[in-house]
Formats: C-alpha cells, structure tokens, sequence
C-alpha cells in the first residue's frame, strides 16, 4: 500500500512538472497540430498553440474539447504570413514545435511565393525562441521531400536514403506541378534555415515526416490520409501528388500520426537533441499500397495503373531515431487500414 501511494504521489508530482513546463504548437488547428495539441494536453503540459483565425469557431472548438483545455491551453492569433504574431505564443516556453506551413500562396503580403513566407516565418519564429530566454528546443516538423536521394544530375538515385540527402533543386519528373515543387523548395529551404539556428546556441530537431496516415480529430479527411485512398477514389489531384513523391524519392516513406506525434514527444526528452531525422515507419512503392488495398478491400477499384511497380533498389538508410531508442508502433497496414476508417468515418467511403 506504502508503494502504491509512493508511486500516486510520484505521478501527481510529474504532472505537476509538466503542467509548469509550457509549451508551443504553431498550426494548433492543422493534421499534425491539433493531434500533437491533444498528446501534449493527456500527458500534463500546458500549451500555447496558434491558429490563423481565433474566430474561426470549428477550429477553437475542437481545441478547446480536449481534455485538460480549460486550464492548460491557451490560443493565440498567428499567420505565416505575419510571423512577427508568433513571438507572443514562444514567450515563457521551454519547447517549441513548429508545425505550421502554407500550402497555398496567399496574395496580398509583403513576400513574392510561399517559398518565401515559409522561410521567413522559420527565421523569425527563431528569433523569437533566442529572445525569449525559455525555450531549450525548437522542433520543426519537416518533410521527406527535402530528403531525395536523387542523383545531383537527375539520372537516377542513389542507394541509400537517409538524412545525408538533399532533394536537388534542379528536380522535374512526369507529376511536377509548380504548387508541388515550390512545397518541396520550401520545407527545404525552412530544414536548412531551421539548421543554422543550432549554431546560435539553441537545440535543433528537425523531424523529415513521411507521407501521414491515420486517423483524426478533424471534421474532415485530412489530404495526406486521402493521398493514400487515390490508388482507388480516382482523385486524380490526390493520386498525382502520390506519384510524384514516389518518383522524386523513388519510392514513399510512410508514417502514422501515432507514431509522427510520438516521435516529436521523444523529441523532448533527451537532455540534449540536436539536428536532422526523418520519419516512416515504411519504405514502400504505390504498387505495394494498390496492391495492399485489391487485396484486402476488394469493394474498391484499384487503379490498375499504380500497380505497375518500378522496382527500384532505394533502401531506407535513417536508423538515427532508432538509436536515439524510438521505437515505431505503427507499419504499413495499420496506416492503410486507418485511412480508410478515417475516411468511412468522415463519409468519404
């Protein structure tokens, strides 16, 4: 009995150092965002998380419904787009998770492309973090189509991909789209903006994310969930944006927001983290997700087309979360078979 009190007692304790320890979520109200805003919240943090819009009511709601939002979250107005609004959220926080990216180019501001934006709103949201004096972390949620292993010369790819890779700017396949290859430049450019900071004095994460899969707490299907269902919706948009990952990387890295949210959790805890890591659970080819989907939901029409596999002899290099010791709970046909209950879920299917 002496024991189990010990150990309540040490739980309430915990809790109550993590409900000292705020911190920050840009994008609160996003995929990413609003799961890792939940997390944060059951475990015992207090979190200041921002949106575009506080007026927008769908989105404050759904912040405000989770468990433990009454006392230890609180939302703040900002925009990529005005990233000076961020440095309220960053005051009096220890860890900063910038979440936050435009995916679509929003006239009338003083920057030329997104490309811009998103790599100002690194800069300044970084500044932010040096001045104020609290935050140890500054955690950046990145992207795998920063990381190609394609050749400098665009003949093929390497063998190996891992964090040593950068995608070469001069990129073009079959799928490209200029909406497309300004994300890739963009969450580039931010990574290595991102980077420099660790020269400042402050530590540096940055977690290169596969394509997300999974469930949600949003009203919707999130994209990247639907990314996985185009090998059978007919979503030509969805499926093209499948086919052009899998031709710039030469196959799909793969990761549930399970274990996404998880992995910048662990992103905390060592006493000292610096520098770049990617993110899947699975290195996989579209044929494998055709095929994975024919099989097993033989209701849906498989686009014939996707099953034709490449092929490709690319192996999945990055083991630096690993040795760091995160262990991935989620693999490639939990992340199919929760796509789809998010999207039967949403009414979708």
């Amino acid at each position: 009995m002496k024991m189990a009190k010990k150990e309540r007692e040490q739980k309430v304790n915990q809790m109550e150092e993590k409900s000292r320890c705020k911190v920050c979520v840009t994008g609160g109200a996003g995929y990413i965002g609003s799961s890792l805003v939940k997390k944060l919240l059951d475990k015992g943090y207090s979190v200041h998380a921002t949106l575009r819009n506080l007026e927008d009511e769908s989105k404050v709601g759904l912040l405000k419904s989770f468990i433990g939002a009454d006392k230890r979250l609180k939302l703040f107005e900002a925009d990529i787009y005005k990233p000076e609004e961020f440095e309220k959220a960053v005051q009096g926080c220890e860890f900063v998770f910038h979440v936050a990216t435009p995916l679509l180019h929003s006239e009338g501001f003083q920057y030329k492309n997104r490309i811009e934006a998103t790599v100002d709103a690194v800069k300044k949201i970084g500044m932010a973090c040096l001045k104020s004096g609290t935050v140890r972390r500054f955690i950046y949620t990145a992207s795998v189509v920063a990381a190609s292993p394609m050749k400098e010369d665009g003949s093929g790819f390497n063998d190996l991909m891992d964090e040593t890779c950068w995608t070469p700017l001069n990129f073009s396949n079959p799928y490209t789209q200029q909406y497309l290859k300004d994300y890739v430049e963009s969450k580039m450019l931010a990574e290595k903006e991102m980077l420099n900071f660790g020269k400042e004095g402050l530590e540096v994460v940055t977690l290169g994310c596969g394509l997300v899969g999974g469930d949600t707490y949003l009203p919707y299907i999130p994209s990247s969930s639907a990314i996985f269902l185009s090998v059978f919706t007919q979503e030509e948009i969805l499926y093209h944006s499948l086919k052009f990952l899998e031709e710039l990387i030469g196959k799909v890295p793969i990761v549930h927001i399970e274990d996404v949210c998880e992995a910048h959790l662990f992103s905390m805890k060592p006493a000292s983290i610096n520098g770049r890591f990617l993110c899947a659970s699975s290195f996989v080819s579209t044929a494998e997700i055709g095929s994975y989907y024919q099989q097993n939901y033989p209701e849906f029409n498989v686009n014939q087309q996707c099953l034709n596999d490449p092929k490709r002899e690319i192996k999945w290099g990055s083991k630096k979360l690993d040795e760091k010791g995160f262990v991935y709970k989620y693999g490639m046909k939990e992340i199919l078979d929760d796509c789809v209950s998010c999207a039967r879920k949403n009414g979708i299917l």
